[in-house]
């Protein structure tokens, strides 16, 4: 049968309806071509192409946007492909595109209006496009596969507009967008755009000022150094020693976001639906707090595709762990691949998926279960093999990926009466910039920012140590007492500890002080 026979079939139409979208997995994208072509059969429509129930459940939602839009679509079998049919497809944004691909099909858009253009958007009954989690990293994936055009719903037109390179089209219906790609004969009916509901998120932790830490000369001096080289820490001390407070400062004295790190912050929470009213010009670094009763799950994220865990959601910011060695072994030993690489790599039933990770982990712990093994106070009630159970949770390997472990004895009289005011944390934060800025310049050619990302080969070789430099490191690394790791981790605390004092390389005074800054807890 020729093609001009099977056109001049009643009820039979080769038109092609094309749209494009993307399948989000994590904050990765994949191009997606979404083809809809109507044929004899029982009247219907079939989604083809690895969709989940939610996607599946669209042909639903569509059927009556368009049917309230005033659209009445052909008594045929409509088949909706998408392309690649190996990528699986998850979630309700592919909505808009696979009502606008059927549209093409039915004549009323052009499908020659749409190629280059992607959309994100879930419908509703009435034809509104709806706000749904995720289209920041949509339009940031969608920028690196080469897309300049994106239609999302009016509500989440703010946070669309955060990425550089992209031109947003919102839209608050169904009837917009087909009149804005030339559709004829569609009068759209005024409507109210359809904001993104309140974040459900627990309220963010107060961050306190270094003024209000009475004593701890030493760990005030560590948590500096650790804000100003980016490295990790373990508090360890009595209660009320002032670990949580402390900790509670680091916030406060670490440089604000850049304008990439702000937008692949405000990605994660987009995902997870959490990110509220976007604004890159005033973004703080994350500052995440998990109960020590949190799961692994909740940690890595790792209950569905599009799940954001606690480990990824400090992504640039702080995770603060208060009572380490209560939380789960493996909550614990999950921290090792994020610390190392700055990623969580997660592989599911579902599939597998990578969310960045790249955080500064604070640890706090007691000295022993009842808390008071060290300093003046009631006897300790716990015996030996309680003590040592209760720090071998926090295991070696772990330790060894910690920069910086401090002792902090109870406070006393003497420090809540000092006469000197303690400084606070604007003061001290504008020596953390400086070192920041030392350290940019100094990495300006190459792949990390800080000296706790530098491999510790490029230092090494960048600041040549003489033996006599290196005397005591030496000393650690023969006897056990630090491993090739940890020799590292002392070289880049030096480093840092250098640029907050305004020297041009760590030298031997340095280095003793960083190895006692690494020996000092325990």
């Amino acid at each position: 049968m020729s093609a001009a026979e099977v056109q001049a079939q009643p009820g039979r139409t080769l038109r092609i309806g094309r749209t494009e979208a993307l399948a989000l997995f994590g904050l990765d994208g994949t191009p997606v071509v979404v083809e809809a072509s109507a044929n004899a059969g029982i009247p219907g429509i079939d989604i083809v192409g690895l969709p989940d129930a939610a996607v599946s459940e669209s042909r639903k939602r569509i059927r009556a946007a368009l049917h309230n839009m005033g659209v009445t679509i052909q008594t045929l079998r409509y088949t909706v492909s998408l392309s690649p049919g190996s990528v699986r497809k998850v979630g309700t944004g592919f909505d808009l595109a696979i009502a606008l691909a059927i549209l093409g099909v039915e004549g009323v858009v052009d499908p020659a209006r749409t190629r280059g253009i992607v959309f994100c958007g879930e419908l509703g009954l009435d034809g509104r496009v709806l706000p749904l989690p995720g289209v920041l990293p949509t339009v940031v994936s969608g920028v690196r596969a080469g897309f300049r055009e994106f239609v999302v719903p009016a509500g989440c037109a703010q946070e669309a507009r955060q990425v550089p390179g992209a031109r947003i089209l919102p839209v608050a219906s169904l009837a917009d967008a087909a009149v804005g790609l030339g559709a004829s004969g569609i009068r759209p009916q005024p409507v109210e755009v359809v904001r993104p509901r309140e974040s459900t998120q627990a309220p963010r932790p107060h961050v306190h000022d270094l003024a209000e830490v009475q004593g701890q000369d030493d760990a005030r001096f560590a948590l500096e150094v650790a804000a100003a080289g980016g490295h990790n820490v373990l508090l360890a001390g009595t209660p009320g020693a002032g670990k949580t407070l402390l900790a509670g400062c680091l916030p406060g004295i670490l440089p604000p976001l850049d304008a990439e790190e702000a937008v692949e912050v405000m990605a994660l929470r987009s995902l997870a639906g959490t990110l509220g009213t976007p604004d890159a010009g005033s973004m703080t670094p994350p500052f995440e707090t998990p109960h020590h009763r949190t799961t692994a799950a909740a940690m890595l994220g790792s209950s569905r595709p599009d799940a954001v865990g606690v480990f990824s959601r400090a992504h640039r910011g702080v995770l603060f762990m208060d009572e380490a060695p209560e939380f789960s072994r493996d909550v614990l030993e999950a921290l090792r691949e994020p610390l190392e690489s700055g990623w969580c790599r997660i592989s599911r039933s579902w599939g597998s998926v990578t969310l960045p990770a790249q955080f500064q982990l604070v640890l706090a712990a007691n000295p022993c279960p009842c808390g008071v093994g060290t300093g003046q106070g009631p006897d300790c009630r716990c015996s030996p093999m309680d003590r040592r159970r209760y720090r071998g949770r926090l295991s070696g390997p772990l330790l060894d990926r910690v920069d910086l472990r401090m002792e902090m004895l109870p406070v006393t009289p003497a420090d809540v009466h000092a006469p000197v005011p303690r400084e606070s944390s604007a003061e001290v934060r504008a020596r953390v910039l400086q070192a920041r800025q030392v350290q940019a310049e100094r990495y300006a050619e190459e792949s990390w920012s800080t000296n706790a990302r530098a491999p510790g080969a490029w230092l090494r070789k960048a600041f040549a140590f003489t033996a006599q430099e290196t005397r005591m490191l030496d000393r650690a690394l023969e006897t056990g007492a630090l491993s090739m790791r940890g020799f590292d981790r002392v070289v880049r605390v030096a480093t840092t500890i250098a640029d907050l004092q305004g020297s041009a390389r760590p030298g031997a005074d340095e280095l003793g002080a960083a190895l006692l800054m690494r020996s000092q807890e325990g």
